[in-house]
Parts: structure tokens; sequence; C-alpha cells
């Protein structure tokens, strides 16, 4: 039955990337580098910036391979005709459903991550944690390391250049601009300690988005990008794991 269903989602995100793809090519004229550093097989985590809602988009429909990424689960509950398409397309395209959130929301889109690794699978992540509304490239979440280590996966560092100008504000209507898609050389994070230990998780964060920000040329910011804490749990718990942001 997992076959079954696995088998299913690879058809349709190998139909949508057919169809989609050239579609990218005509409204983005994509400028892609570094292509050839996604293998072509087994489990890889692409580390990216992020500028706008399309960047996942973006990086699973001009990669040498599908690649799955994260969004909320709000756009495959939708009900009537747009619930059905939106439902479509997001799973055409390679998301992953998850409930966004600290704690164990936090964790539980991971989690979800982490299958997609073990299961041979390239898999996208920010470790920003949210979009960049000035530009600069913020601190990295340690979400990232503890994927690859935990996955035994080598981690590919993304830089995105001029999706914010394809989609002002972030999110919204979709224009015309010439976007620039940057993959790095992959990145074996093993050196750096086990996944258990919140210093190996930290210094081999730092190191992925020292990679990014060299291939993106953002000022780094030097802080977390993070809203007012939602609750006084989730204030707590920012207080308590630092390390895990």
């Amino acid at each position: 039955m997992r076959c079954m269903a696995g088998c299913e989602a690879g058809r349709m995100r190998f139909l949508s990337r057919l169809i989609l793809s050239p579609l990218a090519r005509v409204l983005f004229s994509p400028r892609v580098v570094g292509r050839k550093n996604v293998p072509k097989r087994g489990g890889v985590l692409l580390a990216s910036n992020h500028l706008a809602f399309i960047d996942s988009i973006v990086i699973t429909l001009v990669a040498r391979r599908s690649v799955a990424f994260m969004a909320k689960s709000a756009y495959f509950t939708g009900r009537g005709l747009r619930g059905r398409m939106q439902r479509s397309f997001f799973s055409g395209v390679g998301a992953v459903p998850v409930e966004r959130g600290a704690g164990s929301a936090a964790q539980d889109a991971l989690d979800a991550g982490l299958r997609v690794l073990e299961a041979g699978d390239a898999f996208s992540i920010y470790p920003e944690g949210t979009r960049s509304r000035d530009g600069r490239l913020y601190r990295g979440r340690t979400g990232v390391a503890w994927l690859a280590l935990t996955a035994g996966v080598p981690v590919v560092p993304v830089a995105l250049i001029g999706t914010d100008e394809m989609q002002p504000g972030g999110k919204g209507p979709i224009r015309f601009a010439r976007v620039t898609v940057r993959f790095g050389e992959p990145i074996d994070l093993s050196a750096y300690g086990p996944a258990t230990s919140g210093r190996a998780r930290r210094e081999a964060t730092d190191a992925v988005m020292a990679a990014i920000q060299r291939m993106s040329g953002q000022e780094p910011a030097g802080v977390y990008n993070e809203p007012p804490p939602a609750n006084v749990r989730e204030r707590v718990s920012r207080i308590l794991h630092p390390e895990r942001r």
C-alpha cells in the first residue's frame, strides 16, 4: 500500500514538473548555476535562503530532480473546486503538509522532512524559518543540521536571487522578473558531531548559512528572523531551548 501511494505521488510530481518547468522558464527566465551539485539519487537536504512564497516552487522546478518541501496543512484541506485545485497543485510540486508553529508542531515538521530523506528523496528547508522582509540573511535555526545529521545526508546550500522581485512583498501576485538560483557544492556535516549535540547542530548550521551567504551576497542580520511569541508557552520554549531555533 505504501509503495502504491509513493509511486502515485512520484508520478504526480513527474507530470507536474513536465508541465510546469517550461512555464517557469517563460515566466521568470531562471538562471541556474550549479545544478549538477544536486545528486540525482539518494537522500539530500537543500538549505536555502527565503525571500518569497514562490521560493519552494522555484527550487523544485529548476532542480535536476523533484524536491519536496513543507507547506502549511491549510493548502490541503480546502473544499470545493478551488480546494481540489490547490491540493492537486501542491501535491504535484512535492509539498508536504505540516502544521506550523513552535514546540511539537515544529518537531512534527522536521519529522515529516526526515521521512522524505530516509526514503531516499530530496527535501528543502529554510534555516531562517520564515522569509526575510528586508533582504538580509538571518541566523539559521538548527533544524537543518538535525535533519542532515539524523538522516545521514549531505546538505546542498541554495541561494535564491530575484524571487522577491518576482513576488514583491514576498507573497501575492507574480510578475515577470529575472531569477537566479545557485546550488552550492554538497556539504558533509558529520564532522561537526552527532545530531544529539547542541554544539554540533549550532556549528553545522552556521557553516551552512555561511555557504548560503557567500552565494547570495546578502547582508548577514546576525539575529533570528521570528515574529513575537504567540503565547506564553512559545515564549518559555524559546527561552528554555534556544539551540532548537
